[in-house]
Order: C-alpha cells, then structure tokens, then sequence
C-alpha cells in the first residue's frame, strides 16, 4: 500500500510556506483566495463600519477651543525714567508659556470660573455636563471632603419647593434655597436663575436622572493643565497660542478666554510686585529717616540757642566745607608736585628715559595733558630707533640721528616739566594763603564751631537722603502706574468649541483600514497554509519527475444525471472538448495500434475518478469503438450508482468463478458503451485483483472490447489498483482542484519512481476556469472563453448542500 503522506506533512507544509515567503509569490493563488474568502472579507468591512458607526454614535465628544496671545514686555513708565532695563527678553516668550501652563496661575482660573463643581444629566450610554445648562446650582460648605468625588444625584418634588439628595445610596431631604446643614457637609440648593422655573422642571422631567459631582481644586487644576496645550505660534510675532479640550464646547470656551485674561491681570501684579516692594521699603526707610532728621534739626536748634549762635555765625559752616575744600586742593598740589620733582630727577639723573614708566607716573595728573605732545614724540622716536636697530649697529648715522632727535625732546620734557613745577608752586602758595585765613577764623571758638560743623553736616546728609527717598518713592509710583500689559489678545475664542473627537473622518478611514489589513492578514496566513492543488502548474511544481498531463476537465454547469455520462449528452459541450482533447493526448502516450487497457486512479476518495473513467469510456465509444469500464474499487464501488444496476454480481463473482463475463455485461445508452460492476464486496479485494484470474479476463474482454477503462481502488489508501495500474497501456492519475492536496504529488512521485511507471498520465478534476486563478498565469491550451458554475457530483454520491444563499437564488 503506498501511505497517504501523513509523516511528511509537516516538512512539506514547511517547504511550501518557505518558498512562499522566499518570494516564489502566485498571485493567481492569491486572487483566488480574495474571491474565496469573499464573505470573510466583506464580515471584516461590516463590522469596522459598524463598530465605528458605534463609536461616533455613543462615545464621548470633545471640543476644542482656541486663542492667541501676543507676548510684549514693555512699560512705558519704566522706560522713561530708566528703572530695571534689561535687554534680555529671549526668554519672555518660553516664561510666558511656563507660567500658563502652572499649576499656581491655572488654579486662580479655576477659582475665577467657579468649576470645582460639575452637573450632569445621565443618560442610558453616555452622560451629559450641563455647564451653565443645569436647572438648579449649589453651595457647599464640604466639613470633611465627604462629597468629594461623588455622584449626588438632586430629584425635584412635584411643589418645586423641596429635592431630595441621594449620596451612596443615602438620601437627605432639602428645601429649595434653604441650608441643609449635617456633621459631614452643608449644602444649599437653589434654582438657576438664568433659567426659568418652568423650564427647569421640564429638563428634570426630560432626562433620566440629574446629578453634580464635587471636585478638589487641586485635582481640577490638576485635569485643567493635562487639558491645556500651549505652544508657540510665530517666535518673530512672539504670538503664542493656548488650545484647551473639553466634553463641553461651552465650556472649553470659557476656560480659553479665562485663561488670557487671567494672563493679563496675573502679568501686571506679577511686574508691579517689584515697584510694590520698593515702595514699601522705601516709606519704612522714610520714617526713619524723617525721625532722625527731626532729631539731628532739634538737636542743632538746641546747640545754636545754647552757644548763642547768631545768624552771623550761621556761615561758619559754609565757610568750615570751604576750607576743607582748600585742604584738600593743597593735598592734592603737593602730590602732583612731589610727581614732577621724582620725573624732574629720573629725567636729569638717567640719559635714557624709560618713557613707559614716565607714562605711568603723570598718568591721571592735571598736567598729562601739557606735556602729552612731547611724550608721545618722544615715544615715537624710541619706537622707531627699536625698529632700526634691528637692521642697523648702534653707530650707524640713522640711529645717531634717532638719538640726536630723542636728546633734544628729553631738554623740551625737561623744560616742560619747569615750567609745570613752577605753575604748581605758584597754586600752591595762593591755596596755603586761604588755608591760614580760614584757620585764623576758626581759631577763635575752635570747640563750638567743630560741634556745629558736624551737627550741620549731619542734619544736611540726613536731608538729602529724605529728599532723595521721596524722588526714588515718585518714580517707582510713577513706574507701578505705568504697568499696563502689553500682551495682546489677538484672538479669543468665539463660540463654541469645535469637535475633534471622534472624528468621523478619521474613525472610519481606520475602520476602513483595520478591516482592509485584517482582510490582507486574513488572505496572507491562508496563503501561508494552502496546500491545495489548483491548477496543472501546481502539479508540476511540486512533483520530483516529468509527468504527463493530459487535461483538464472543467466544473460541470448542469446536474450531473445518476449515471454520470454526461459527453452523449451534449456533445459540443466545453466539457465534452476537454474529453476530447484528453482522448487525442492520450495517443502521444502509447500511439501503437491494437487493444487497450486504460487504468484510472486517485489518491483518496472524492477526486473524481469514476466521473472521469465513466466520461473517458464513453469519449472513446464515439469513436465507433467498442468501450469497456469495470469496477475494480471493491472495497467502495460506485459504477453500479452511477449507472443505477444492482450490484448483485460484477468482477468480484467473475474472479472468484461464480459468474462469467457475458452474465456480468450491463449496456448503456450508448450502444458500444458496456460496463461490469465490482459485484458484492469480497474478504480479501486485494488477493482478486492481483490472482491470476484478473489476468484472464482483461484477456477475454480485450477479444470482445477496443478499450478496457478500469475504476481502480484509490493508491492513497490501498494497493489494489497498483497492479492494474503497471499492466496498462494508459495509467491515468487524477487530482481534483481545490480539494486535492500539494503533497499528494509525492504518491504520484511514488508511482513513478518506485513502481516504474513511466506512461502515468494526470487528469485535473473539477476545474473552475471562471475562477482568477485558473485566468491568471495559467496556460492550458484550451482558449475556452466561456465557463461553468454549478456543483459538482462527487464519486462519494454525498447529498448535495445548498447554501441559504443559494437557496434565496433560487426563490
């Protein structure tokens, strides 16, 4: 017996997926699959559509709402008096955004809104808020947080003057706009007042429940910044713009127009908080100094009044700031000339002069600029005798020249010097001579006028500090007047916000899409794993020898009549051609005159090998030649069926010698067209079929027949057709499409290699030329350009079922 391939399976599956995915891609197997898998394809499509139809339908919307703000930095206030510039502003934009999106700013728009408090209108799928939409508003005064995040669901009573409050379940009754106070919470509910009292009853009665939910501020603030997208528009218009989604469109309006202009005032208090803080040190530092200044004045009236200082006396001090103006001018001259003498006496000392330390020493003196002229001259020449000596020795002409010139301008610094020592002697004498004026003065009452002096001095400092604060106080008023924001809102939100989810656009271009890739996913695992042979090319490419294809025998249209004859029935039938053309094909395979023995066989049951032999038989018998078929499948026959006989006697009673062939002929509708059942089922088919006995009688039929066709047993299964098959003249194997498998090839393999027969012939079964795969980079050679649908009558004789689509067709 040659074994169905059953050990192999796996490594051929293997193989197969291998070269699949190697790129040997059969787009006509894929086309086929599309058509095959049809139904699959379009349940994907409807279920995508359908569950995205659900989605746009039930889920929650949320809207968008958007604006834009102009970042400045300027204050004109500032800007005049000069307070606090700063060129600086590549942050500002960046600090704008920073500042937006904290949590400490979004909390004052959430306490400016008012939203730690959110109303709902429940629904069947899906809740509805209704912001500034609910008939009634609370006030709550939460004791222990025993409300925070929970549904307190309000029922109006049918006066309209009392509600009923249910928490987890547990209820509390409340007059309308009275406080129900209890240990946890206080709570007070009042009607709208935006919205009249009628109407507020109808949207109680209108919708299935209505309840409010009471937040924490910080968990508020917290859903606010996840919801607000803040980004930068345009960096050269330092324009920046604020996005903020919400189930509400309403409200997420609110909140983006609440937001800048919550910006603006948060941006001038966050400035002006510089010049507030000035300003308030400034008036402590005031009464400080106003109070010591009270005190050093009082304290100088005292001294005056106590001295008997007269206002005579009252220019002692202007007098004492003048004559410690002239000690400090003497100071100064006696510096300056003590300068010129060291200059005077390095110059006379040293012939050279080191004219950089000289520089040094005047630098910063009232008379570097007398003698600059001759400095840098002699500066000049010294450079340029550096550069020459280079070149030149110390007693060249040039350098002598050099030292001649250099030589003359030391005697003109020298003199320069003269005559600056002498100008400087002259000041100082005139400034010596005012000094002992002014000492003479003072010297009368040296005691009284240094107290007076320094109770002076003090009172002045403290005077004009007084006066200086009051300056600085007028400014930073004047600066935190000018604080104005100078962001600009270019764009408020308007309306209400627009949807961006769901997105109907987008919803059912996925949907489309999940169906579509699921759908390629679909046909790509199953091409992955198809192992059925479609077409002759299949059957050549997974077979290891040179096989002989004889044809195709297409899917027949029209129901099948019992007998399974169906070429005398319409004779220029496509199906009758595809015989035909086996027929001819058949001749190149053994075309020497004489009787022949066709032996017909398959792998398994259901490929359609009786429906060939019987459809081959009866080709031939057009032919004016007188045809045979026996039943050799003992073990299952189908000839009898076929024809409708009894199967009462047939090969096996003549092989076992109880019947003789002329007892066992049965005729047909065609007249050279005879047959012989396989008789009743025996214990041992295979010891028949391979006795001698069958010898003898293919002998006695071929006296009496051209052609025996004999309806072997299938070689997958058993061995009885093995023999039959070596012994005639035509062995012919037949696969069926799409329900023959690829690895059924290795039994044809099999047969060739091992069993040695070299003149096997292979029939395709049941070809669906309208299918893609059959008119795609298949060639047969036949140029049918019609095809047929239709079911086709198994060798099985299993009732045909019809599909309830197939059934709708019909009615």
């Amino acid at each position: 017996m040659l074994n169905q391939p059953n050990t192999q399976d796996g490594n051929n599956k293997l193989k197969d997926i291998t070269e699949r995915l190697g790129g040997n891609i059969d787009i006509g197997v894929i086309f086929y699959l599309f058509s095959k898998l049809k139904y699959f394809i379009l349940f994907f499509f409807i279920i995508s559509v359908t569950l995205a139809f659900l989605y746009l339908r039930y889920s929650q919307p949320v809207y968008e709402s958007r604006a834009i703000l102009q970042i400045n930095n300027a204050n004109k206030a500032d800007e005049i008096l000069n307070i606090g510039q700063s060129a600086n502003n590549t942050n500002l934009i960046a600090e704008a955004i920073e500042q937006i999106r904290s949590k400490v700013f979004l909390k004052r728009v959430v306490e400016k809104l008012d939203i730690t408090v959110n109303y709902f209108s429940e629904g069947t799928f899906k809740n509805n808020e209704l912001y500034h939409a609910s008939p009634i508003l609370v006030k709550i005064n939460n004791k222990t947080n025993a409300l925070t995040n929970k549904k307190v669901y309000v029922s109006l009573a049918s006066n309209q003057k009392n509600c009923t409050l249910t928490i987890n379940g547990t209820k509390y009754n409340a007059l309308i706009n009275q406080w129900l106070k209890t240990p946890d919470f206080d709570i007070n509910v009042f009607f709208n007042p935006e919205i009249k009292l009628n109407h507020a009853s109808q949207i109680f009665a209108e919708n299935k429940a209505i309840y409010f939910i009471v937040n924490d501020i910080d968990e508020v603030t917290s859903g606010l910044q996840a919801k607000l997208d803040v980004k930068l528009l345009n960096d050269l218009a330092k324009t920046i713009t604020i996005k903020v989604q919400d189930i509400n469109s309403q409200k997420s309006t609110d909140i983006v127009n609440a937001i800048i202009e919550e910006f603006l005032t948060y941006d001038v208090e966050r400035k002006s908080e510089s010049s507030r803080n000035i300003i308030s040190f400034i008036d402590n530092q005031l009464n400080a100094v106003y109070n010591d200044l009270k005190k050093t004045e009082n304290d100088l009236q005292t001294f005056k009044k106590e001295k008997n200082f007269g206002d005579k006396d009252l220019t002692l001090n202007s007098d004492l700031m003048r004559y410690t103006s002239i000690e400090d001018q003497l100071l100064k001259v006696e510096m300056e000339e003590k300068i010129i003498n060291e200059v005077q006496t390095s110059i006379t000392t040293n012939k050279s002069i080191d004219i950089y330390q000289l520089l040094s020493l005047i630098s910063g003196t009232e008379y570097e600029n007398l003698i600059k002229e001759v400095t840098q001259a002699i500066q000049k020449l010294l450079i340029e005798k550096e550069n020459a000596l280079y070149q030149l020795t110390p007693n060249a002409e040039s350098i002598k020249q050099l030292n001649y010139q250099i030589e003359n301008q030391r005697k003109l610094l020298i003199e320069s010097l003269n005559a600056v020592n002498l100008k400087y002697k002259s000041k100082y004498k005139n400034l010596l001579e005012k000094s002992s004026s002014f000492k003479n003065k003072f010297d009368q009452n040296p005691d009284d006028e240094v107290e007076f002096s320094r109770l002076s001095r003090l009172y002045t400092i403290s005077e004009k500090y007084y006066t200086m604060l009051l300056e600085k106080k007028t400014e930073f008023s004047i600066s935190k007047a000018g604080y104005v924001s100078k962001n600009i809102i270019l764009e408020k939100a308007q309306g209400l916000g627009g949807i961006v989810s769901p997105n109907k656009k987008s919803s059912l271009t996925l949907a489309l899409m999940v169906a579509f890739v699921l759908s390629i996913l679909l046909v790509f695992v199953r091409y992955l794993f198809h192992n059925k042979i479609y077409a002759l090319t299949d059957i050549t490419k997974f077979s290891s020898g040179n096989v002989a294809l004889l044809g195709i025998v297409p899917k027949y249209q029209s129901n099948i009549p019992v007998s399974q004859l169906i070429v005398d029935k319409n004779p220029k039938a496509l199906i009758t051609e595809a015989f035909r053309s086996i027929r001819t094909n058949l001749n190149f395979i053994d075309s020497k005159p004489g009787k022949k023995v066709i032996s017909i066989t398959s792998t398994i049951s259901g490929e359609g090998k009786t429906f060939v032999a019987i459809n081959i038989a009866g080709i031939l018998a057009y032919t004016d030649k007188k045809v045979i078929i026996i039943d050799l499948d003992m073990r299952k026959p189908k000839i009898h069926k076929g024809f409708g006989v009894s199967n009462t006697k047939g090969m096996s009673t003549i092989l076992t010698g109880n019947n003789t062939i002329e007892d066992c002929l049965n005729n047909t509708s065609m007249e050279s067209l005879k047959f012989i059942t396989a008789g009743p089922t025996p214990p041992n088919p295979s010891e028949l079929i391979l006795s001698d006995k069958l010898e003898e009688t293919l002998e006695k039929l071929k006296q009496l027949f051209d052609y025996i066709v004999i309806d072997n047993a299938p070689v997958g299964l058993v061995t009885d057709g093995i023999a039959t098959i070596q012994k005639a003249d035509y062995p012919i194997y037949v696969f069926r499409a799409g329900y023959s498998k690829k690895m059924f090839t290795q039994v044809l393999d099999k047969l060739k290699n091992e069993n040695k027969i070299d003149k096997l012939g292979v029939v395709l079964n049941d070809v669906d030329i309208t299918k893609s795969i059959y008119s795609y980079n298949y060639g047969y050679g036949y140029g049918y350009g019609y095809g047929y649908g239709g079911g086709y009558y198994s060798d099985d004789e299993t009732k045909k079922k019809k599909s309830i689509w197939n059934l709708k067709k019909q009615n």
